[in-house]
This record gives structure tokens, sequence and C-alpha cells, in this order.
């Protein structure tokens, strides 16, 4: 069992929220409290940087099916980077990859958002 950590940076698209370690029953409250602490802003992008994630059970989709609600909610925009095999495996099962927007780091989600804004 990894510890979960959780690190919010600021992109020039909106905020980032990295997961590093286990997110499960027991450490996605503290992951949600933080979700919940952010405030993307209107059209901005809300960024998860999963790519420290180390296990992710139904608790961790749930988590992130609520960041994307959060991120709704503000009017603004969300999407995941880094997303382990084990993760995106349960979102092609379970049809999710049409739900969020994936990238293979924040770098690359922060640029293919600002390009696709700046026109």
């Amino acid at each position: 069992m990894t510890d979960l950590r959780t690190t919010v940076r600021t992109a020039p698209t909106g905020p980032v929220l990295e997961i590093a370690g286990d997110l499960d029953f027991h450490s996605a409250p503290g992951a949600r409290e933080v979700l919940l602490g952010l405030a993307p802003g209107p059209g901005r992008l809300l960024v998860v940087d999963l790519t420290a994630l180390t296990f992710c059970d139904s608790t961790g989709i749930t988590l992130l099916l609520a960041a994307r609600n959060h991120a709704v909610s503000h009017q603004a925009h969300i999407a995941l980077a880094g997303v382990p095999a084990h993760v995106a495996r349960i979102f092609d099962v379970t049809g999710l990859t049409r739900v969020f927007a994936t990238y293979p780091t924040t770098e690359e989600a922060v640029d293919r958002w600002a390009a696709r804004n700046d026109n």
C-alpha cells in the first residue's frame, strides 16, 4: 500500500491536481477535500495528473467523476494526464474514455487546450 499524496499547482490554463500513490476507499476522502478546494473558473481547464498513481479502485474512479462534476459546476473543463495502463483499461471497459479527455502528460494537455482556445 502506497500513501496518497496530492499536490496542487497552477498552469496557464488553470489548476493542476497531481495524485500520487493509492487512490482507494481510505484515501479518497482526503483527495476529495483537496479537489473541492479548487475553483478552476469559467472556461478554464482542470488537469488531474495521474502519472504517479499506483492503484485505483472504484472509489478512485468515483472521485475522478466527482472531479469532472466539480469542473462542470465551475463552468470549466477537465483533462486527465498520465493515466496509468491499469486505469486506462477500466476507462475502456466502462466507456469513460468518452467522458474524459486524456493526454500523456500535463504539459501536452495544457498545450493542446491553450492552442485550441487561442483560435
